[in-house]
C-alpha cells in the first residue's frame, strides 16, 4: 500500500529545519514519499508577511530537488481562493493509499479553527511534530479536546518499534532544528548570513530575487 505524508506550509522561506523532519519522517514512518505542498493563500497568516506563492514553490522546489522521496505539488496555487487542507487531502485521497498529515503540535491544538477538521481527521491520520523545546503534552485539556472533536479514535499514540499504528493520533519525536522561517527573514533584512540554514540554492534565489529585504508593511 503506497504511503503518502502530506506536508504542507507557507515555507517562507523553507530551511534545513523542514528538510531534516521530512526526511526522518520517511524512515520512522516507512514512507514511499513527503509531498510538500506550499500553500497559496494560508486563511491563517497576513499575506503581506509572505513571498509570492510562485516564489515559495520555487524556493521548496530548489530545496527538494534530486533527493529520493521527497516530491513538491502546486495543487494548491493551481486551485483559486484560500488554501485550506481539507480541499488538498480530498483531492490527494486514493483508495488503497495510506494518507498522513503533518502538523506541529501548536498547529494541532489549533486544528479546530481550521475548515472541517473532522474530515481532515478522516482523510488522514494525523502526524504530530512537537516543535523543538517545546514538549506536547498529550494529556493536556486543551489536546484531548481536539481529539475529542475531531473525533478520531484510538487517542494518542507512537512509533513502536518501527511498528507504524494504523489508528489514533500519532506523536512523533522525528529530528528537526532550531531554525525558524521569520528567524530567517530577519537575517535578511539585517544583512546577516543563511549559511548552515537553508540550501545554498535556496539562499541564492533569495538574495537573486531580493526578497525578505524590507519588513512587512
Amino acid at each position: 500500500m503506497p504511503r503518502t505524508a502530506v506536508f504542507g506550509g507557507s515555507f517562507n522561506p523553507i530551511h534545513y529545519g523542514h528538510l531534516l523532519l521530512a526526511d526522518d519522517l520517511l524512515e520512522i514512518l516507512t514512507l514511499d514519499r513527503v509531498l510538500f505542498v506550499p500553500a497559496k493563500h494560508p486563511p491563517h497568516k497576513d499575506p503581506s508577511r509572505l513571498a509570492a506563492p510562485e516564489e515559495r514553490l520555487a524556493m521548496v522546489r530548489l530545496a527538494t530537488e534530486g533527493h529520493r522521496g521527497f516530491e513538491v505539488s502546486d495543487m494548491e496555487l493551481a486551485r483559486p481562493g484560500p488554501s485550506f487542507t481539507v480541499d488538498t487531502l480530498a483531492a490527494l485521497a486514493r483508495p488503497g493509499q495510506a494518507l498522513f498529515l503533518v502538523v506541529g503540535s501548536e498547529t494541532f491544538l489549533d486544528l479546530l479553527a481550521w475548515r472541517d477538521p473532522r474530515r481532515v481527521a478522516r482523510l488522514a491520520q494525523l502526524v504530530i511534530v512537537p516543535r523543538v523545546g517545546s514538549p506536547f503534552d498529550t494529556e493536556s485539556e486543551a489536546a484531548q479536546k481536539v481529539l475529542r472533536e475531531i473525533g478520531v479514535e484510538g487517542g494518542f499514540t507512537t512509533v513502536d518499534g518501527g511498528r507504524v499504528p494504523d489508528r489514533g493520533v500519532i506523536v512523533s519525536r522525528a529530528a528537526s532544528m532550531p531554525i525558524s522561517a521569520s528567524e530567517l527573514r530577519r537575517r535578511v533584512r539585517e544583512g546577516r548570513s543563511l549559511a548552515f540554514r537553508l540550501p545554498p540554492a535556496v539562499a541564492d534565489y533569495i538574495k537573486a530575487r531580493g526578497l525578505y529585504r524590507e519588513p512587512p508593511a
